[in-house]
């Protein structure tokens, strides 16, 4: 993604030309994931830029870290998914909840190859399931949420094995954090983490985890 910021800042016209993306409340997942002793597990989710993915996400109580990167490739232009990598207490927030996070704040599950204002394949909608548990809980869901008609269009989202995750440099992890008042993030951005913390209250963290 190494977009430069003025880059950034220009792109601000064509996400006001597309709409900004509303928060939809979807109903959780009815397929519930096994009980299990582990203390932690991982979730690869890509949702568009990963500047917003990841500052959402470090906001959310039960994730211990969140790292921003490339799933199945090394950039936008090589196949990879712009996407975060996701530790999270299986105790504390189930997969379930992360994905009705995903949904309903997170990003627009229905824009396909895009995100507001950025386009192509690197932006698309994709769950990357870690096991055949978490694979079955997001096509169920999907289904689900596509039956009871959540959103006005189709979801478009991928559900895709996992390949491999190649982490972002330092400078690109924590962007949301490190540059709060940039244009980009105030437009894409912290609408959706206002709608994290009024919609979520209970799953909503004020101080955000920081990539270490």
């Amino acid at each position: 993604m190494y977009r430069a910021l003025t880059l950034s800042v220009l792109l601000i016209g064509a996400c006001s030309a597309w709409g900004q993306e509303k928060p939809t409340v979807v109903p959780p997942p009815a397929a519930q994931e096994a009980q299990g002793s582990a203390h932690s597990e991982k979730a690869v989710l890509a949702g568009g830029c990963y500047w917003g993915t990841q500052g959402i996400f470090e906001h959310v109580r039960g994730i211990e870290r969140v790292v921003a990167g490339f799933t199945g490739g090394h950039s936008d232009e090589d196949g990879g998914a712009e996407s975060v990598m996701i530790t999270f207490d299986p105790k504390v927030l189930s997969y379930g909840r992360l994905l009705q996070i995903f949904f309903s704040v997170v990003h627009d599950p229905t824009q396909l190859n895009r995100q507001g204002p950025d386009l192509g394949p690197g932006y698309r909608s994709d769950i990357f399931y870690m096991n055949d548990g978490q694979r079955r809980i997001a096509q169920e869901y999907v289904a689900q949420l596509d039956r009871a008609r959540v959103f006005p269009r189709p979801i478009v989202t991928r559900i895709d094995a996992f390949p491999q995750f190649n982490a972002v440099p330092l400078g690109q992890q924590d962007f949301m954090i490190k540059n709060p008042h940039l244009e980009y993030i105030q437009v894409n951005d912290v609408p959706k983490l206002d709608s994290l913390r009024r919609l979520f209250p209970q799953s909503y963290r004020a101080l955000p985890l920081q990539y270490r």
